[in-house]
């Protein structure tokens, strides 16, 4: 039961840390998305959008192996992941690769919602 909650941020911040690729540049960023990133001011604040995430990443899995930051890394990641299937579900027709990132982001949220399950069973037991 102890394993939970690390395991699931590591997990998450790996998931979170994939998209750092796209600092690299352009190409990368759109084999990620599958959308065109002509315009260089989006492709300035999409390259940016990579670094926040590998930030995440990092903490996230930092955050695993520091329970005192538990609570902090799984709110962190609980607000990544529901912000963006959220806009997803609003925003309705997507490429294939953000597809997959929303499939990847329901299993990130599956992952969260058993480590905060097992985070308040374990807080409760102290």
């Amino acid at each position: 039961m102890r394993f939970i909650v690390p395991t699931a941020l590591v997990l998450v911040g790996v998931i979170h840390l994939l998209p750092l690729t796209g600092v690299l540049g352009r190409g990368h960023l759109e084999s990620l998305y599958g959308t065109d990133i002509s315009d260089p001011n989006l492709l300035l604040l999409m390259r940016h959008r990579a670094v926040l995430f590998g930030l995440l990443g990092a903490f996230l899995v930092c955050a695993a192996f520091t329970p005192t930051l538990h609570t902090a890394a799984l709110i962190l990641a609980s607000g990544s992941v529901v912000s963006f299937l959220g806009l997803a579900q609003s925003l309705g027709a997507h490429t294939p690769q953000v597809r997959r990132v929303a499939t990847v982001d329901l299993v990130a949220l599956a992952l969260l919602v058993a480590a905060a399950v097992a985070h308040m069973w374990a807080r409760r037991s102290h």
